[in-house]
């Protein structure tokens, strides 16, 4: 239950950098905010495999260029599903989803499978 709300809070920190940063992402206020990430990861776990099979010949053409559309796709179908969170376009719903992805990379450094935050150290034997 702990790694599934890190997720999610990671995800909503994602949210609110794209909404910061990309001009053409509004999201109303902190419940949906947490709730588009919630969706968010909905859509990734149910429709995006499907998408990505889908679409398997024209991202094998591109060289995995397109996983980057279906991103967006993704991102936009979520703001297609809640009333507070808009997406202006194609571009924003791009540069959104980069940024939840990028977002996700850089915390997923920090937290372990289980959700939970992990320190490496590093210790040199001293002869």
């Amino acid at each position: 239950m702990v790694g599934f709300l890190v997720r999610l809070a990671i995800v909503a920190l994602g949210l609110w950098l794209a909404q910061a940063i990309v001009p053409g992402i509004e999201i109303e206020g902190t419940g949906t905010l947490i709730l588009a990430a919630l969706f968010l990861g909905l859509v990734n776990a149910l429709v995006r495999p499907l998408a990505v099979l889908l679409t398997l010949p024209l991202t094998l053409l591109t060289l995995g260029l397109f996983l980057l559309v279906v991103n967006a796709a993704m991102f936009g179908l979520v703001a297609a599903l809640l009333d507070g969170f808009r997406v202006s376009g194609f571009f924003a719903s791009l540069l959104g989803s980069i940024v939840v992805g990028l977002t996700g990379w850089v915390a997923s450094w920090y937290v372990g499978p289980r959700g939970k935050i992990e320190v490496l150290v590093i210790e040199r034997s001293v002869r």
